[in-house]
């Protein structure tokens, strides 16, 4: 599966507000943070669902990666979403570093991004 999402009873903004501590102890930060609905409103169309883009990213890895493979570049930062599903759940996810990685075809990327993914998962699973 190319992605890991989790459930919470959480609000959305209670489920950032969790997901920002908790990157912030594995020393990620958010970058920038997409209302995806307020922005499609603000443009004429409707989005029945809260939808957020958090873009995350750990400076020391993004060095240590894009020294190694600028394609990595390409999907960076990561990403991780916050949004409602047609039940009314909250769900945080990402797609997954791990899958991410194999398309830039460098076997020496994927210990790295495992460890990312890992990291991440760890970040969302506390955050529920």
């Amino acid at each position: 599966m190319f992605h890991y999402t989790v459930e919470t009873v959480k609000s959305i903004e209670e489920a950032i507000q969790s997901l920002e501590a908790n990157l912030q102890d594995e020393k990620f930060g958010v970058q920038w943070q997409f209302n995806v609905k307020e922005t499609l409103e603000n443009k004429g169309y409707n989005l029945e669902k809260p939808f957020t883009v958090l873009e995350v990213c750990n400076p020391k890895e993004a060095q240590n990666i894009l020294s190694a493979n600028q394609l990595v570049g390409y999907f960076l930062p990561c990403k991780i979403v916050v949004y409602e599903d047609n039940q009314g759940m909250t769900k945080i996810g990402m797609p997954k570093p791990s899958a991410l990685i194999q398309m830039v075809e460098d076997d020496t990327l994927k210990e790295i991004a495992a460890d990312i993914e890992n990291r991440l998962i760890a970040c969302m699973d506390k955050s529920k």
